[in-house]
């Protein structure tokens, strides 16, 4: 599946000098193999890594060259699907359970990043999460009620609060705290340079080519005519899995994203919070350890590569617009990079973990949504208590 194109900024800001991974050349076993090196089967390694169980990690192409590559790093506990909705939708108990969740994700990464020794550029942020709209401006109310009443972090901002602030007018917001940013293509190498360390064998360039079920479990064939056995398969490949089993429930678009020259020498507005609205699709902004502005959205409802990639250059130049809009002072600022990717959805809000009967022993993640960060983190965890006991309780809400 072609996930990307353009000029991407992550791989600028790792140095030249880190681990490269060959491919797998001779036939091996584990217990558990991850296909993915995404921040889905990243995370997975992370915590089976713990476990004393034998595990092995592939990735058709370099590692965190998927879609990791071109994800912008914000991690935020309010997602795409709000805390009303999700009651409206699966009940109080799942809906803010699932919150939940998120909201400890964001704590969970940051304790990974403190055992690595590369640098992620982890940092703790707030959000402002804007009204686009008058069906907006309701929409956040109906959110900050459900949000305060299930104790979840949330402020409410007035428009002379976000004037105060941002210096932009609008109706009102929602201010969360307890969110982050990070580097994504660091933060898969350090937690890949921390597990293979405790034994778990990381190997690029090797493309999963079919699979058979076996009475021990299932046997991978891979391109270079080598196999792996395995009692349990975890596709931690993303949107690309959808190649292998369709899903109805998947939707896939594209989106695009810019990164400035480096320029801020200060803040580039209120505690460098990050910034998104409630129309869909959705504007949103962040700044980087370097000085540097993010700004992605614009989405389109396409997936094929060749309509994407031809408004590339148009949706930079729109995504740049916005920036001004919002902040003329912005105006002289230059783009240095600019990309499109696919993007995941699903028609119910929640991302999947799937078991699929034509593919026994196997689970595949499907991080699909904006907070992809924080449902990698979530489903890591499910994902290493199901394959060693068998057992997650948070596991049905994401199975149904």
């Amino acid at each position: 599946m072609n996930i990307k194109s353009g000029l991407l900024y992550w791989p600028t800001t790792f140095p030249h000098n880190h681990v490269e991974y060959g491919p797998l050349e001779e036939n091996i076993e584990c217990d558990y193999i991850i296909v993915g090196s995404g921040v889905s089967g990243a995370q997975s390694a992370y915590f089976l890594s713990n476990t004393g169980a034998s595990v092995v990690l592939v990735d058709k192409r370099k590692i965190a060259h998927g879609s990791t590559i071109a994800n912008t790093g914000l991690i935020q506990y309010v997602n795409d699907k709000p805390l009303f909705a999700c009651i409206d939708s699966f009940g109080k108990e799942v809906g803010v359970r699932f919150y939940q969740l998120c909201l400890d994700a964001v704590k969970g990464i940051e304790e990974i990043t403190k055992n690595l020794e590369i640098d992620a550029n982890f940092m703790l942020r707030k959000s402002l999460y804007y009204a686009s709209d008058q069906a907006g401006k309701e929409m956040l109310k109906a959110e900050y009620k459900a949000l305060i009443e299930n104790g979840f972090p949330v402020e409410k901002f007035s428009k002379e609060d976000i004037k105060h602030r941002y210096q932009f007018e609008k109706e009102s917001a929602l201010f969360t705290s307890n969110d982050a940013e990070l580097n994504p293509f660091k933060y898969v190498h350090g937690i890949l340079q921390y597990v293979i360390k405790r034994d778990v064998k990381v190997f690029s360039e090797t493309e999963v080519k079919s699979l058979i079920s076996t009475k021990n479990g299932v046997e991978l064939f891979t391109d270079r005519h080598v196999s792996i056995k395995a009692k349990k398969v975890i596709f931690a490949s993303g949107y690309e899995s959808l190649e292998l089993k369709k899903d109805k429930n998947a939707v896939l678009s594209s989106t695009y994203a810019i990164v400035t020259e480096s320029f801020l020498k200060h803040e580039a507005w209120y505690e460098n919070s990050l910034i998104w609205e409630t129309a869909r699709p959705y504007l949103y902004l962040r700044t980087t350890n370097d000085g540097r502005i993010i700004v992605g959205g614009k989405d389109e409802y396409t997936s094929i590569p060749e309509q994407r990639d031809a408004k590339l250059h148009h949706k930079k130049d729109q995504l740049l617009k916005c920036l001004i809009e919002l902040f003329p002072l912005y105006k002289d600022v230059k783009v240095e990079y600019y990309w499109a990717g696919i993007f995941g959805s699903t028609h119910t809000g929640l991302p999947m973990i799937r078991q699929y009967p034509e593919y026994p022993n196997c689970y595949f993640l499907m991080g699909f949504g904006g907070s992809g960060m924080i449902y990698s983190y979530i489903f890591a965890k499910i994902i290493c208590d199901l394959v060693i006991t068998g057992f997650n309780p948070d596991a049905h809400i994401f199975m149904n």
